[in-house]
């Protein structure tokens, strides 16, 4: 990284937004904008309009050359290929492969035609983006072994092992919220196509789902009980459950111990020294990260027990997104 070189550009591409933001190297996002990511019929359109959108961000902090690279956050992207391939909940990407790193990298680099090499642009999915600005900004920093786990509409995961991700062979490889926590037919099914997975139950769609079966099972008296089942979302369980209502504190209770035993399972074969886990659920604090903590050292080898941190994400804000993927235009 030349001395100049001061800042990243973030991109936190999402089904329905895409959030732009340059980041300097203490991870303060000093200019930002943003526009709808299904306003454009293809990618080579929103390609266009996303560097329309940043070309007066750059300019604000002394053009192209004050900035070492860019990163981007997308489903199904490829951190190998430098591609999102076949994303299900973006129109443009819906049936085909989109070389989107080659392709803002092209546009960049055509800004400013003193460019000798290619602008540096890197993809990777957001779980794994959200590891790297861990690691470059918040909880991690310092850590060369970890886990971080995003509990959302799903459960992603970014694992880094001797302070580099891993991508498999193909580039795909952590999908930690697919690993199979009930099988056979009880298992819920999952929107890949399985049952069981740990995303059916411990994002914040899973714990909505568990709510309202717990609701079901029992006429006990709840604060859940005061909108239709249908429409009882994680928060309400949260709220519920920071007032003391002993039904809500049961939901958390039963997913944080999946998530420990899940944790357990995941030590056995990388031994990190944290689990750092981001997203709206992480806000009910100890009423759910105490479960999960003592599910893990009830179920993990002796060996590592006691061993790993329980942590909340330090990057805990709107923009979290963009600071993980502006962590990758640092890399070489």
């Amino acid at each position: 990284m030349e001395k100049q070189q001061k800042y990243t550009i973030g991109i936190d591409l999402g089904g329905t937004n895409t959030v732009f933001g340059i980041v300097d190297a203490q991870g303060t996002i000093v200019a930002q904008d943003s526009m709808k990511t299904q306003a454009y019929e293809t990618a080579e359109a929103f390609v266009e309009a996303g560097v329309a959108r940043l070309v007066p961000l750059i300019s604000k902090v002394g053009g192209l050359d004050a900035i070492a690279g860019m990163g981007i956050g997308a489903p199904n992207a490829n951190f190998y290929t430098g591609a999102i391939e076949t994303a299900p909940n973006i129109t443009w990407a819906h049936e085909r492969t989109v070389p989107l790193a080659k392709m803002f990298s092209e546009q960049l680099s055509s800004l400013d035609s003193r460019q000798k090499e290619p602008f540096p642009v890197r993809i990777t999915n957001d779980a794994n983006a959200a590891a790297m600005g861990e690691m470059a900004y918040g909880a991690a920093r310092g850590m060369k072994n970890f886990i971080v786990i995003t509990l959302g509409t799903g459960v992603g995961s970014g694992i880094v092992i001797n302070g580099q991700l891993v991508y498999g062979h193909d580039g795909f490889a952590g999908e930690l919220g697919h690993v199979t926590m009930v099988r056979g037919k009880e298992g819920r099914a999952c929107g890949c196509g399985r049952t069981g997975c740990l995303e059916t139950y411990c994002s914040a769609t899973g714990v909505a789902r568990t709510a309202r079966e717990v609701l079901a099972q029992t006429d006990r008296p709840s604060l859940l009980r005061g909108k239709p089942a249908e429409e009882i979302e994680s928060l309400d369980v949260s709220i519920a459950a920071g007032k003391g209502d002993e039904v809500a504190n049961e939901i958390f209770r039963f997913t944080g111990k999946m998530l420990g035993e899940a944790c357990a399972d995941f030590t056995a074969f990388s031994s990190p020294e944290a689990f750092i886990f981001f997203g709206g659920l992480c806000k009910a604090g100890d009423l759910i990260m105490k479960p999960i903590e003592e599910a893990y050292n009830q179920h993990v080898m002796p060996i590592f027990r006691g061993k790993a941190k329980f942590l909340v994400s330090g990057l805990m804000d709107a923009n979290a997104a963009v600071l993980g993927a502006s962590a990758l235009g640092w890399s070489e």
